[in-house]
């Protein structure tokens, strides 16, 4: 017998309407509109802004020329931040951090457990300017917290945010993104049957034959989902920029920044629309790569 639907299909697109104009309003015409203003010379002031004109791909052309590509503040250096600061932060920091503290605390029951995972979501949920401002007090030079303890300890007091920058951010964003990662292992690690577990014990797997040879081919596909995650979520941050500007010359300006200076501080909309729509095609080949990993997972499953 042919089953019918619930709902009929103006019903149906009734209830999407709403929900709909949302994703064109503030999704798909924006995306449009940035696609068409990075072919365009487009300002805040002068002539350009009222009578903007059609450039072609004069904005991608400056973007990557190779005789300022690599050059400091340039977008090629930015890039090469942006993979420095996703590749420590994200991946090695957050990623396999969020793996340990998880399985750290996978057996632990009480109090303990309870109230790491307490700190770690505040740490998640807070807003981003108010986790910046309050790093900022951590790392000042004069009246930091952290160097309050390393001069006590007659460690002396670095500049942290000039002497060391982009440790700084990639320290901060590591705090920060840790707690997402370290909830979703553990959520990861109790749908584990515990017979699985149990079997190896009674064969007498070792804690780290059990991680490598059952958890972590069970718990593969949330990795892969982690990562797409907490790689794009990385990639666009923002957060850095309330740390340090960008700076101290340039050295964490990562694409995000660079690409609000361009458009927001030197008002050129055609060249900053241009490297909005980079960022959005590195963003696509990221998630395709990872998508691509996770579909070829669950196929061998």
């Amino acid at each position: 017998m042919q089953r019918q639907s619930i709902l009929s299909l103006p019903a149906g697109l009734l209830f999407l309407f709403p929900a709909s104009v949302f994703v064109i309003a503030f999704i798909i015409l924006p995306f449009f509109w940035i696609a068409a203003v990075s072919f365009t010379n487009r300002t805040l002031t002068g002539r350009t802004a009222l009578e903007p004109e059609f450039v072609g791909f004069a904005n991608y052309l400056r973007l990557f020329d190779p005789d300022r590509f690599l050059q400091s503040g340039e977008f090629g250096a930015s890039l090469i931040l942006t993979g420095q600061f996703v590749f420590f932060s994200a991946i090695l920091g957050q990623a396999l951090l969020g793996l340990v503290l998880a399985w750290f605390f996978y057996n632990q029951r009480g109090w303990v457990q309870s109230l790491v995972q307490t700190v770690a979501i505040l740490a998640w949920i807070m807003p981003d300017v108010v986790v910046a401002f309050a790093w900022f007090s951590f790392l000042d030079r004069d009246a930091g917290t952290l160097n309050q303890i390393l001069s006590g300890l007659g460690l002396g007091r670095p500049d942290w945010l000039l002497a060391l920058p982009m440790a700084s951010i990639i320290i901060f964003n590591i705090w920060r993104g840790t707690a997402f990662s370290m909830l979703l292992f553990s959520s990861a690690f109790g749908s584990i049957p515990p017979s699985h577990l149990e079997t190896a014990s009674v064969a007498g797997a070792s804690t780290w034959q059990k991680l490598r040879d059952i958890i972590l081919p069970l718990i593969s596909t949330h990795i892969v989902t982690c990562l797409i995650l907490i790689t794009l979520w990385t990639f666009n941050t923002f957060t850095p920029f309330l740390l340090t500007g960008g700076g101290p010359a340039f050295q964490t300006e990562v694409v995000s920044i660079y690409t609000y200076r361009t458009a927001f501080q030197f008002f050129r909309f055609g060249l900053g629309g241009a490297v909005g729509m980079v960022m959005m095609l590195i963003n696509l080949a990221f998630a395709l790569v990872y998508l691509y990993i996770l579909r070829s997972q669950k196929v061998r499953t």
